[in-house]
């Protein structure tokens, strides 16, 4: 009976190396985790920022189709063709434009979330800069 009470006292909880294991294992995968984690985040707020780009290559579109030229007011544009706002998310947006030729870019705010992202650009050609970062 004795001998009974001493095995089932020895088979409560966890040893010392079991709890140093499961810390380990679990360290593992937060190490995989959060990196991975953190690079989905950067690629999900650069989406609004790309999807406020193409609204605006849009918007300047529609204007040149209706006036023949495009605009250098991205206010007028904003309000008359529905051009993103100056700050999508974690972005500013920009413009730089002639009446023949515009360059819409998106750069993340200074000290944000997304600094490390860098600017993304599109021109009237469709062409989108960095490339890389617009296949993402």
């Amino acid at each position: 009976m004795i001998f009974r009470i001493q095995r089932m006292r020895s088979k409560k909880g966890l040893t010392l190396i079991e709890l140093l294991v499961v810390i380990m294992i679990v360290g593992i995968l937060a190490a995989v985790a959060i990196p991975a984690y953190s690079n989905y985040m950067i690629r999900a707020r650069r989406a609004d920022a790309k999807t406020a780009l193409e609204q605006l290559r849009a918007s300047q579109e529609m204007r040149r189709a209706e006036r023949g030229s495009y605009t250098t007011d991205l206010v007028g544009l904003r309000t008359t063709w529905g051009a993103p706002a100056a700050t999508v998310g974690d972005y500013n947006i920009t413009m730089a434009a002639t009446t023949a030729t515009y360059t819409g870019t998106a750069t993340p705010n200074p000290g944000g979330r997304q600094a490390v992202d860098g600017a993304l650009t599109i021109d009237q050609n469709g062409l989108k800069l960095p490339a890389d970062k617009w296949a993402k």
